[in-house]
């Protein structure tokens, strides 16, 4: 019994710690206490994938999930981006960007986090689902998203981004990177530009952020996926009776698509980019989920090349 009760008060202190450190970096982004870092380790690419030396088709910028914690990829989340990347060698891939942090300062470049990682790494998740929720929090939401939005707009630029040249930009994300993806499409727009694209897997939102801007979101999901549904469960903006949700009207306006990616599940080995589980066809799961990226930039690509073509032709 006494165990018991040790175990869930550190829960509770842990909870209550993680929540004051992570309306701090969004509050110390607010004052200007500290600076957004933009400069990545060395070697590290700003972007990789399509060559500098010419526009690539687009660019994507991959937000991942709650397992980020420093500028290269997660394993899983690596997986994926070099999926893409030899699927689609016209895009120009960015996976540094970090969705759960305002002043873009990875958990692995810090001290007390880097010790809490040997000791009690479950902290180091727990410190990024609490950022989740103060992203969906109507109090820091704004602030939130205009922090990330210019950590995206900045490494973009660095990437080579020529504000107004008009070359789309895909924010794919996966798990809670939705959240922010969701949250950055009008700081993208308006300091670039630039056409959004919005691609969510197993996306984890409040459902709350304006989408007038966005050019189309595309739900990739699966009846298997817990975490996605718990979603649509726990936040009031996704319910269709709030009508008036950044998500609803954006569902009415014609702007949202759901793709089915069944039986994949959110985590695990028969996750949407597990790399084993594998599908009638013979494809991988990962496989499946890099074709259908791929795709749909791809497709929309066209369209919008189309569109340009008749509109100069009139």
């Amino acid at each position: 019994m006494n165990s018991l009760v040790l175990l869930l008060g550190g829960i509770g202190l842990a909870l209550i710690v993680e929540g004051v450190l992570a309306r701090y970096e969004v509050l110390a982004y607010s004052v200007g206490w500290r600076v957004p870092t933009s400069e990545l380790p060395e070697g590290l690419p700003y972007a990789r994938g399509a060559a500098p030396d010419r526009p690539p088709a687009a660019y994507l910028v991959y937000l991942d999930g709650i397992g980020k914690r420093q500028f290269r990829d997660t394993r899983d989340g690596g997986q994926l981006v070099r999926a893409v990347i030899l699927a689609a060698p016209e895009l120009r891939v960015l996976g540094q960007v970090q969705p759960y942090s305002p002043l873009a300062a990875p958990l692995a470049d810090r001290p007390v986090w880097a010790w809490l990682r040997r000791r009690a790494g479950l902290l180091l998740f727990l410190h990024n689902v609490m950022q989740t929720f103060v992203a969906a929090d109507r109090r820091y939401r704004p602030l939130y998203n205009r922090a990330v939005g210019q950590q995206i707009v900045v490494q973009l630029r660095l990437a080579g981004y020529r504000a107004d040249s008009n070359i789309p930009v895909v924010l794919l994300s996966y798990s809670g990177g939705a959240q922010v993806s969701t949250g950055a499409v009008d700081e993208v727009h308006r300091e670039l530009g630039a056409p959004v694209l919005v691609i969510m897997l197993g996306g984890f939102h409040n459902g709350a952020n304006e989408l007038s801007l966005v050019e189309h979101v595309y739900q990739l999901t699966s009846s298997k996926d817990r975490i996605e549904r718990a979603g649509t469960w726990i936040f009031p903006q996704r319910w269709r009776l709030l009508r008036r949700s950044g998500w609803n009207r954006a569902v009415r306006a014609g702007k949202v698509t759901v793709r089915t990616l069944d039986p994949a599940t959110h985590v695990g080995p028969r996750s949407y980019i597990s790399p084993t589980a594998t599908l009638p066809d013979g494809r991988s799961h990962l496989d499946r989920t890099t074709d259908t990226v791929v795709a749909l930039i791809r497709d929309y690509c066209a369209a919008s090349a189309d569109r340009t073509t008749a509109a100069e032709e009139r």
